[in-house]
């Protein structure tokens, strides 16, 4: 792509607007509450140059209606701006689906399937059905996610996103697959599904991780990575700073949640992989490293975890 074509994607991409964006709750996470009490947001995306680094994003939802105007544009355009690969993220049957059609469009993108604890009141083994049969036949799909446990919002009852935790869980055992694991205010449960249904068999990461370092250094024991995204730049959030000082580097995940958890300094706009950015120079910030460290690092985790090549 030429410097002229770089520009005008940059200025494209800048004056993106706000409506539509993050207004889903399926994946929210512990940065709702954040941004609810930081409410504070910059003017303007931050794209100044065009970024020379290289990273994973391991985990998006690029099928999510608020990209629905310019998803191939931005898509095709990611190369330029670092995007190595895309892990997009299903939260059910249907995002299973539209998932699938990006991975065939797109062959540097690499997809989950799973349903998402917001999603599984009232499924059935058709819905685990189809998501086995999804992650069978694709040999890009690189985990089992979006799965776990959400009780901030309880759209399921608990004990039905319990049960359709662990039958995923076993499924990811059956198809040797990482999870990705979706935690909020549930910590203990989680950990204890996590610890008694063995899923250290497999590994895989704990989506925006948002507890405390105790349970962290646990979870790196059993084989697990953090997955850290915009959370990291919010104030007030020193018990995550912590964690990122005191789990090495080889257990962390890059991650955006797009289109939700925009870092700062683009809070409350629409997110996208090219955050990122933001995202690695906080962690470089708080160990005291250089940025390519962390992404030279955490592209190598990726690509262990999720098997990309």
């Amino acid at each position: 792509m030429r410097i002229e074509e770089k520009e005008a994607l940059l200025k494209k991409f800048a004056g993106e607007s706000e409506e539509g964006k993050q207004a889903e709750a399926t994946s929210e996470n512990a940065a709702t509450a954040a941004n609810a009490e930081n409410p504070g947001e910059s003017e303007g995306n931050s794209f100044d140059e065009v970024v020379e680094h290289h990273f994973i994003d391991t985990h998006g939802h690029f099928d999510d209606p608020s990209f629905d105007e310019d998803r191939d544009e931005l898509l095709e355009a990611m190369h330029d701006f670092g995007v190595l690969n895309i892990v997009n993220c299903a939260t059910d049957v249907k995002s299973c689906k539209s998932t699938l059609k990006l991975m065939k469009r797109y062959p540097w993108l690499y997809g989950a399937m799973g349903i998402h604890p917001h999603e599984v009141k009232g499924i059935d083994e058709d819905a685990i059905s189809a998501v086995y049969t999804f992650a069978e036949e694709n040999e890009r799909v690189c985990a089992i996610g979006e799965i776990g446990l959400d009780y901030h919002y309880d759209f399921s009852p608990r004990d039905e996103q319990q049960d359709w935790f662990i039958e995923q869980i076993e499924l990811a055992k059956e198809l040797e697959l990482p999870i990705i694991v979706h935690s909020r205010e549930a910590a203990k449960d989680t950990m204890d599904i996590i610890r008694d249904y063995e899923a250290e068999r497999v590994g895989g990461v704990i989506h925006a991780y948002s507890g405390d370092l105790e349970m962290a250094e646990e979870y790196v024991r059993m084989g697990f990575y953090l997955g850290i995204g915009g959370m990291v730049t919010f104030p007030k959030v020193k018990k995550l700073i912590r964690v990122v000082e005191g789990i090495p580097l080889e257990h962390l995940l890059l991650e955006t949640d797009s289109p939700y958890m925009t870092p700062v300094p683009n809070r409350g706009k629409r997110n996208d992989s090219r955050q990122i950015v933001h995202v690695a120079a906080k962690i470089a910030e708080i160990k005291g490293i250089s940025v390519q460290k962390v992404y030279e690092v955490t592209t190598q985790n990726a690509k262990r975890l999720f098997g990309i090549k």
